[in-house]
């Protein structure tokens, strides 16, 4: 298969098809005489796991390893468990973090909606106060 038909059928673009191969996430691919890639059918597929990976939150490195993982063979549920409990400790981590934004934020909106403004330099946006 050529780039532009790997790319149409993994949804992706050619660039990004460039850009996995280069990173390691699709192992190189063979090349006509002409110099125009050639990919196997496996490649689409591939391309998409890694989507797959990346939208439950899995970093491109931690894509790449886990592929690499796979490819050397032996990988199980079990042996394999720690990389996606590691992806939802960091999404828990990042979920604490937002809601402790937010908290903050609101507080300050509540603020605000009171004539307290915590974003003005005197904090207060009723005239009659200064």
């Amino acid at each position: 298969m050529k780039i532009g038909q790997v790319a149409q059928q993994a949804g992706v673009t050619v660039d990004t098809v460039r850009f996995y191969e280069r990173r390691g996430v699709l192992p190189a691919a063979q090349r006509r005489p002409s110099g125009y890639r050639m990919f196997s059918e496996s490649t689409v597929e591939r391309i998409r796991t890694a989507k797959a990976l990346q939208d439950m939150g899995f970093t491109l490195d931690e894509v790449i390893d886990a592929l690499h993982a796979h490819d050397a063979g032996g990988t199980t549920c079990d042996s394999e468990r720690w990389r996606l409990e590691a992806v939802v400790d960091r999404i828990d981590t990042k979920i604490a973090h937002l809601n402790r934004a937010r908290r903050h934020a609101q507080t300050i909106l509540d603020d605000c909606r009171t004539g307290h403004c915590q974003l003005t330099p005197n904090h207060d946006t009723n005239p009659h106060h200064r």
